[in-house]
């Protein structure tokens, strides 16, 4: 940076900031950097964004943000840094802007930590089965004897399959020592001394797959992904195991787990689908072994001003010349979200 004082833009959709950014987020900024006027900006094509994009030394985007294209970027001769407010860059990153040189950090690493408890959340409770309980008691009233007929209820001398030693993996299976049960990971690029330090064992796939009671799945969206978990994999699942998916919902071959489900051989809880959401006339919707939440594991509310908080921290040490400690290149968003 030079010896002037930076110049910050905020570009991300009005609700967003309007959640994100409260009085503390304001005020730490206002310390680092000159903020102008507006202060937040939706988009970067009219007339007065372009004049404020043309004064920015460093951006903080987040949800909403317009994709930083060669045109774009040629408006914005002093920018150096971007400072991504919520989780995966893709959307937003371009060609020219790794060719620019220009610094991307991202607060997918906070963005990780709810969803690491919901999925949690979500294992405790398929190992009682207790969503899928929840849908039998409309139909058994009178009779608590129904949870019967789903088996075992347990959350002891299980064992979790977690796909994906990512951001979420990791932190799910960091949780997971709270519980009595065994941790199994499947991931090409995991570090079985990381792993087992974090409390699990590095597999192949087919063998998570076999021996899992519970899967969770953490592994990012990529071509190599699509359709990870489909007929064959699934085939490979224990009988009344239970597939989780926080992740995204490409991961799993949709038609294959409906098949699945209908036939009562598994049960899902699925916080992303594919598509997103699903078709109306879905079977999923109507099975009572199979839970759906609109994608709400992610950072919301209250959360998202940890995402907010994280970037700031990342721009203050920018300005200090510290390391960063979550920047993105175009190498390391190949192998993520």
């Amino acid at each position: 940076m030079t010896d002037r004082r930076p110049h910050a833009l905020l570009v991300m959709a009005r609700r967003h900031f309007q959640v994100q950014f409260h009085r503390p987020q304001l005020d730490r900024l206002a310390r680092l950097v000159d903020l102008g006027d507006p202060l937040c900006v939706t988009e970067l094509d009219s007339a007065a964004a372009c004049r404020r994009l043309r004064e920015a030394d460093v951006l903080l985007t987040s949800w909403g943000a317009p994709r930083l294209t060669a045109r774009r970027l040629a408006a914005a001769p002093r920018l150096r840094a971007v400072f991504h407010c919520a989780g995966t860059v893709r959307p937003l990153v371009s060609d020219e802007l790794w060719r620019r040189g220009i610094v991307v950090t991202t607060a997918a690493d906070a963005n990780a930590v709810p969803v690491a408890e919901f999925t949690l959340a979500a294992i405790v409770f398929a190992g009682k089965k207790a969503p899928f309980l929840a849908q039998d008691a409309r139909a058994h009233r009178a009779d608590w004897s129904y949870a019967d007929a789903r088996g075992e209820l347990s959350n002891r001398d299980r064992t979790i399959g977690v796909v994906g030693f990512s951001r979420v993996g990791r932190r799910v299976v960091e949780r997971l020592r709270t519980l009595d049960v065994t941790v199994l990971v499947a991931d090409p690029y995991a570090d079985p001394a990381l792993v087992r330090a974090a409390g699990a064992r590095l597999v192949e796939l087919p063998d998570l797959l076999r021996a899992s009671d519970i899967l969770s799945l953490h592994a990012p969206e990529l071509r190599s992904t699509h359709h990870l978990i489909g007929a064959p994999e699934l085939a490979l699942l224990r009988d009344g195991a239970t597939v989780i998916n926080t992740a995204r919902g490409s991961l799993v071959d949709t038609a294959a787990l409906e098949r699945e489900c209908a036939s009562g051989r598994l049960d899902a809880i699925l916080d992303v689908t594919d598509p997103e959401p699903l078709p109306a006339d879905s079977v999923l919707y109507a099975l009572p072994n199979v839970m759906i939440t609109p994608h709400v594991a992610g950072s919301l509310g209250a959360e998202t001003r940890r995402l907010s908080d994280s970037a700031i921290d990342e721009l203050e040490r920018y300005l200090a010349g510290l390391p960063l400690r979550a920047e993105v290149t175009v190498d390391t968003l190949g192998m993520s979200a």
